[in-house]
């Protein structure tokens, strides 16, 4: 079986610089706060090239905290990408803002064009999404931004170690976020999470925030909420920074094999990037025939996933806005994205053997290009 994910498989690789690193946590009891929290802090600012960082209890928080930073109208409208998760248009409303939709481009990316016919008089920021470990046409929508006095959420969720012009994602805009969700190409065993800034102001309301409105223990200026980032998540965390930028090497290798290989096929749309640093938490194909293709791959043991079967402003939660319907991107791309498996368990061979099962599929579905296969087989 190729397996979507394999977290197990991933632990014991470094079993034993985890097991000790746990075991120290545990030895000083250095469970909330504490030299490994600071640690990671440190390092993960360095390793996003952001001044600040400030650990939280989960990505989610993150998005909440940021836009209590940055301390918006109440009220304000926020432009969100219609593909993504629902915790970057959830994060606008409970922060007590109203979500503003845009289209994305083919790849889930915010859609600059969308994004300028969406401001309004009310529009004080944009959240842009670095879906799947692809950086977002940060060039266009900051130029935006600045013509239009908005603020720019960055959630980088899915994107560690990411890159625009050697610069990572999270530092570009006002704020970022990030999530240590397991499954992440960073994972800690539990829920975690991180904000990161060049400003020191905002960096300093962060902290204050995610600890009960104050910096020392009963000096509360306001109040906050507790999201924090434990000792004992920090320090697997900072284990796993250090193995980082091997894996997402070696997602960027099985992405390219993916490319290589399924190249050609013309009911198959692949993702296209350049010039920018693509780590690929998914990668993801899009195609009519979704469904069938992954009930055929799965028939042949190999896992597969779907990142994001429905359109944020087609959901139940979003009906209020009655704009079901709305975002052609969006909505088409919920019917036809598939994410075929990806990560550092894998090798390039696997990847070939996935990309010449979905290659068979369509050639049993009379698709011309998939019968020049071999010449995909450049792994």
């Amino acid at each position: 079986m190729i397996r979507f994910l394999d977290l197990r498989a991933q632990y014991h690789r470094i079993k034993p610089e985890v097991d000790a690193a746990i075991a120290k946590v545990i030895e000083s009891s250095g469970f909330i706060g504490g030299d490994e929290l600071r640690a990671f802090e440190t390092e993960f600012a360095k390793y996003q090239q952001a001044e600040h960082c400030v650990g939280v209890a989960n990505g989610t928080d993150a998005l909440e905290i940021a836009f209590e930073a940055l301390d918006l109208p109440p009220g304000s409208d926020i432009i969100v990408p219609a593909h993504t998760f629902i915790s970057s248009s959830e994060a606008v409303t409970r922060a007590g803002h109203r979500v503003a939709f845009a289209d994305v481009d083919s790849n889930g990316l915010l859609d600059p064009a969308d994004v300028k016919r969406k401001i309004t008089d009310a529009t004080r920021a944009m959240m842009v999404v670095h879906l799947y470990g692809q950086p977002a046409p940060m060039n266009a929508l900051l130029d935006i931004a600045r013509e239009h006095d908005l603020k720019v959420i960055e959630d980088c969720a899915q994107a560690h170690g990411a890159e625009i012009n050697s610069r990572r994602v999270g530092t570009l805009g006002d704020i970022g976020t990030f999530s240590f969700y397991p499954g992440k190409n960073l994972g800690a065993y539990g829920d975690a999470g991180a904000i990161v800034t060049n400003d020191d102001a905002l960096a300093r309301r962060c902290k204050m925030i995610a600890n009960h409105g104050r910096i020392s223990k009963y000096d509360h200026e306001f109040e906050g909420r507790n999201s924090r980032l434990d000792g004992l998540q920090a320090a697997i965390l900072r284990v796993k920074l250090h193995h980082l930028d091997s894996w997402l090497d070696q997602r960027i290798r099985i992405a390219e094999t993916y490319n290589q290989v399924l190249d050609g096929i013309t009911e198959l749309g692949l993702p296209t990037w350049q010039d920018v640093r693509h780590v690929f938490h998914l990668y993801v194909v899009r195609t009519t025939r979704r469904d069938e293709l992954r009930e055929f791959l799965s028939g042949a043991d190999i896992q597969t996933g779907i990142h994001y079967p429905v359109a944020l402003p087609d959901l139940m939660a979003y009906g209020y806005l009655n704009e079901a319907g709305a975002y052609k991107m969006a909505t088409a791309l919920a019917g036809q994205v598939l994410s075929l498996p990806i990560g550092e368990h894998m090798q390039e061979s696997d990847a070939h053997e996935v990309a010449m099962h979905v290659r068979s599929f369509f050639e049993a579905q009379g698709e011309p290009a998939a019968r020049h296969a071999d010449a995909g087989n450049r792994s």
